[in-house]
């Protein structure tokens, strides 16, 4: 059963005051109550295997260099019978029942993946934080100056870090390049892969209007 969730978040500004409270924003979320954690595993599974080069490859006995002539006449030697020095038996020959290029894929309904974004933004809806005009603050490419917005809005560079914006910025994204545990996406680009591994999240109202859009209609 899908049930409605109401979440609000509170704007502020890059120095960590507050706006006035008309400046509120309002999350509507569908919550599957039964199933949501299940759709947020297959749908994390999906990103996984997608991710996946599916390249391993190896050569079966045809394929193998060499081989074409028997290395020792059938009997009288003593030894096994060979018809070839190519064998899966064989130092170097062929590999039995080995990796092969392939395509995996999991499908997952748009409205599943949609419920699963939804259900990941409720569960984390206590480490969210909304900075007014966050893609354009920074005005130069230094990462002290992002390090000090997030030290006055209460975040931590030392956690994993979700920054959710509608544009990537060049001085946002050179900013923010050098800290191993801080993540540039774009809301289009949302995913419960990214969503779940992060202990903060940071958003921006252009960010929140993208996402209403693509994945809370």
């Amino acid at each position: 059963m899908t049930v409605q969730k109401f979440v609000k978040y509170n704007l502020l500004n890059r120095d960590g005051t507050e706006l006035n409270s008309e400046f509120e924003y309002k999350f509507e979320l569908k919550i599957n109550e039964k199933s949501s954690n299940y759709l947020i595993y297959k749908d994390i599974l999906r990103h996984q295997i997608h991710n996946k080069q599916g390249t391993a490859s190896t050569k079966v006995k045809s394929q193998v260099r060499g081989g074409g002539r028997k290395p020792w006449r059938q009997k009288g030697t003593g030894r096994a019978r060979a018809g070839s020095n190519r064998s899966p038996l064989w130092k170097g020959g062929g590999v039995i029942f080995g990796p092969k290029p392939k395509i995996t894929k999991i499908k997952l309904n748009q409205k599943e993946r949609k419920l699963s974004l939804q259900t990941l933004l409720y569960n984390k809806r206590n480490n969210i934080s909304v900075i007014e005009n966050f893609e354009t603050s920074i005005k130069r490419p230094k990462t002290r100056i992002f390090c000090n917005i997030c030290q006055n809005c209460g975040l931590s560079i030392n956690k994993k870090l979700l920054i959710i914006v509608s544009e990537k910025t060049k001085h946002l994204k050179l900013a923010t390049q050098n800290l191993k545990n801080v993540e540039l996406i774009l809301a289009s680009n949302l995913n419960t892969f990214s969503l779940l591994k992060a202990e903060q999240i940071l958003l921006t109202p252009a960010a929140i209007t993208i996402i209403k859009e693509i994945y809370c209609d």
